[in-house]
């Protein structure tokens, strides 16, 4: 709970528009079909429903493609992307989805509801959608 005693939720606070991209796709494609470049990551379909979702960080890009000189049109997602992913529960309070991010060492993540994803948090929408905004509320 925040200090005035209202629990803040992580579909509070995350963002619902995200990229969903073929695994099969090359970097540069994937890149070129991004609408939402505010959430820096894009999600990895599943390739059917046995399957999870992968996801890809525009810091994977840097780390793994720019900085190791490979070329964005020959280097495929599936070869960067991190699966399977560590999803967050919608109804999860802030508070331990900040725990939870720090006891596995992740920057943002995927909000899975009915296996499917419905958003992706970060620290970012934590603080400053989460904690800062519902101060000015004054909730």
């Amino acid at each position: 709970m925040n200090p005035r005693g209202k629990i803040i939720r992580v579909r509070d606070v995350m963002k619902t528009e995200f990229d969903i991209v073929d695994g099969r796709m090359t970097v540069m494609e994937a890149l070129r079909t991004m609408n939402h470049v505010e959430t820096k990551t894009l999600i990895v379909n599943k390739r059917d429903e046995n399957d999870e979702y992968g996801m890809v960080l525009i810091t994977d890009i840097a780390t793994s493609v720019l900085a190791k000189d490979r070329s964005p049109y020959r280097v495929n997602v599936y070869e960067i992307m991190s699966k399977p992913l560590l999803p967050v529960d919608p109804d999860m309070d802030i508070r331990y989805c900040a725990r939870y991010f720090e006891r596995f060492n992740l920057s943002r993540a995927p909000v899975v509801e009915n296996r499917k994803v419905i958003g992706i948090v970060s620290h970012t929408d934590m603080v400053l959608r989460g904690l800062v905004k519902y101060e000015e509320l004054d909730i």
